[in-house]
């Protein structure tokens, strides 16, 4: 006899992992993307090119890692944004 087990709400999931810790845990990780992103790009652009994979175009340059990682740090800050409102 099978029984539908469904995965039910987000925070029903986060409550069951890491000892009923999951929610704080999702919510650090969070947090920390925006700023990771950010010294990503700020050691891209300003960095010396033999820490880097491929050479450096410039450290304004639109085309290269310096930009990618400009828009990830932008595009995960919601979290610090719920928190100023």
């Amino acid at each position: 006899m099978m029984t539908d087990h469904g995965i039910g709400t987000r925070q029903d999931w986060l409550a069951t992992r890491f000892g009923g810790y999951g929610h704080a845990a999702a919510r650090l990780l969070s947090l920390a993307a925006a700023p990771t992103f950010a010294v990503m790009a700020l050691i891209a652009a300003f960095g010396p090119a033999d820490m880097l994979c491929a050479a450096m175009q410039g450290p304004f340059s639109l085309q290269g890692m310096v930009p990618m990682y400009g828009l990830m740090s932008a595009f995960h800050l919601a979290p610090w944004l719920r928190l100023v409102r």
